[in-house]
């Protein structure tokens, strides 16, 4: 059994920036000032790492988990309405490719596929929602998981295992995301690795973060196949 977990913000989809703008929203309703996020990079991050440095930003201080769910309430409240700006102004993208992998790897007895994100799994849904994709990953690892990517992807791969009613050994878990970070967190859970450059990140850093294949976008569906012993 495979299990594939892809990333979300860059790689299944790009929302023109709802999350960001969401965000930068919620801060203003909560600390009344603007353009938080300006000096964050939230890229391959999770939704509780940059609530954490955008309540840092704003106050000089951590938050504590009742500061962290209000303002992840006020996110998801905001969420929906950025990325239906997204699909008016057709900033809403899914990469080349997409949609006919994950048609592919639907129809296979011998995968499971899941999410692995940093978006809490409500914003997760948010985002995927517009695309079709939500009812392709019945599970995945979020960022409610844990503030460490390694460690939500590890939460994925434990429920694909009651899933399939059985242990997932390591090498059979690809992580897919669109920059180094992914890579890294992929690589640190002990996973094997695929970068593609549908997202955030130029094509040098990825290349340089050394994943185990490397992709332009998700084109070629016999080759991602191929790099999947499938």
């Amino acid at each position: 059994m495979k299990v594939l977990l892809f990333d979300i913000d860059g790689t299944l989809i790009r929302a023109g920036g709802a999350g960001r703008k969401a965000l930068n929203r919620a801060g203003y309703a909560i600390y009344g000032k603007k353009d938080l996020c300006s000096e964050i990079s939230l890229a391959g991050r999770t939704d509780l790492w940059n609530f954490r440095e955008l309540h840092r930003r704003a106050t000089g201080r951590d938050p504590s988990p009742r500061e962290l769910e209000r303002l992840h309430q006020e996110y998801l409240s905001r969420l929906p309405h950025y990325v239906n700006a997204a699909i008016r102004k057709k900033t809403y993208i899914m990469p080349r490719g997409i949609k006919g992998l994950l048609k592919a790897l639907s129809r296979r007895r011998d995968v499971l596929l899941g999410l692995g994100t940093g978006n809490m799994e409500k914003g997760a849904r948010i985002k995927l929602g517009p695309s079709g994709f939500n009812s392709y990953f019945m599970f995945g690892g979020f960022g409610s998981d844990s503030f460490h990517r390694p460690t939500l992807l590890k939460a994925a791969v434990k429920r694909a295992a009651r899933i399939a009613g059985k242990p997932v050994r390591s090498e059979n878990v690809y992580v897919i995301g669109d920059t180094p970070l992914d890579v890294r967190a992929g690589k640190r859970a002990g996973f094997k690795t695929v970068a593609v450059g549908t997202g955030f990140s130029d094509w040098e850093s990825l290349s340089r973060s050394r994943p185990d294949f490397l992709a332009r976008d998700f084109r070629q569906v016999r080759r991602w196949l191929k790099w999947f012993d499938l």
